[in-house]
């Protein structure tokens, strides 16, 4: 019986080691955004985990110097009402490593926000939209659209505009960034970047319901010049996409990869909310329309009015 329990016991800590064996894709980043998420975590990491030694260090510390054996049986400790610099160091510190935290955060947040600099190209922009269980890439530029798989350039940012077509599920990539809602009355905006060529898992970090655990995405980073290929081959074989085609790809349930020519935005344009204001403080173009057709749509809505 003994036997039993130790080779269980056995087999669990082995289990359990092994499943710790496994990479953490967050911590291990391929793209300045993804870097930036990383160094935050670990920031975080080693701020708490001195804040434990230290506790721990001054709990032990305690325990054996004024432990009821060290002393005489008639004893008795100091009566003290207050120590006012140590409650002014026990309260400090604790505000310290709070600002401290707070301004890693605040930094960081504005970090990952804005456009990943360095680079010469502009963001190339894909619209990635979200429906049960499935993930749609749209684009625009290149007139393609992708179920369930992405290809991107390395060396240029890319600017993802997040909208879903059912529940509120969540965009994200761990080893090139956080991961953002994507909504159906609104379009948000996530900016990415690869700096190394490769091959990444992205998943839906939201649930939504029964299929939610398969509602993944390949992406595969690659140079420039292969992504240009890939498009011209795209355009050269791809079937196009029709409004009926992508009504059937809404329908609920789980899908494979595939590709088309053309974009669902021309017929199925993102929410009205995706008027943003850019960087220029310009009014970003509705995809499948230029500025002077939205700019006469305004004219006459005013004239309605």
């Amino acid at each position: 019986m003994k036997i039993k329990w130790a080779l269980l016991t056995l087999i669990f800590t082995i289990a359990t080691v092994l499943t710790g064996c496994e990479p953490l894709l967050v911590l291990d980043p391929k793209g300045p955004q993804g870097r930036t998420t990383a160094d935050v975590i670990m920031i975080s990491i080693w701020t708490m985990a001195i804040v434990v030694v230290v506790v721990f260090a001054l709990y032990i510390f305690i325990v054996r110097k004024y432990r009821a054996s060290n002393q005489s049986e008639d004893y008795e400790p100091p009566h003290i009402e207050g120590s006012l610099k140590l409650e002014i160091v026990w309260t400090a510190i604790p505000v310290l490593i709070v600002a401290f935290l707070s301004v890693v955060t605040v930094v960081s947040t504005y970090k990952v926000e804005a456009t990943p600099e360095g680079y010469n190209e502009e963001p190339l922009v894909i619209y990635a939209s979200s429906s049960n269980w499935k993930w749609h890439f749209s684009y625009p530029e290149q007139n393609i659209e992708t179920v369930n798989y992405l290809f991107i350039p390395t060396d240029r940012p890319i600017e993802f505009k997040l909208y879903s077509y059912g529940p509120i599920s969540s965009f994200w990539i761990p080893q090139l960034g956080g991961q953002k809602y994507a909504m159906a009355d609104m379009v948000n905006t996530l900016n990415l970047a690869a700096d190394v060529p490769g091959e990444y898992s992205g998943r839906n970090a939201n649930f939504t319901g029964e299929g939610f655990a398969q509602q993944t995405f390949n992406v595969k980073a690659m140079p420039q010049k292969e992504f240009d290929e890939w498009v011209k081959e795209i355009n050269a074989t791809a079937e196009p996409l029709t409004e009926d085609k992508f009504e059937e790809l809404l329908k609920p349930g789980h899908l494979g990869q595939s590709t088309y020519t053309g974009t669902h935005l021309t017929f199925s344009p993102p929410p009205e909310g995706h008027h943003e204001k850019g960087d220029s403080g310009n009014e970003e173009v509705q995809p499948g329309s230029s500025k002077k057709e939205q700019d006469e749509e305004v004219d006459h809505s005013k004239m309605n009015h």
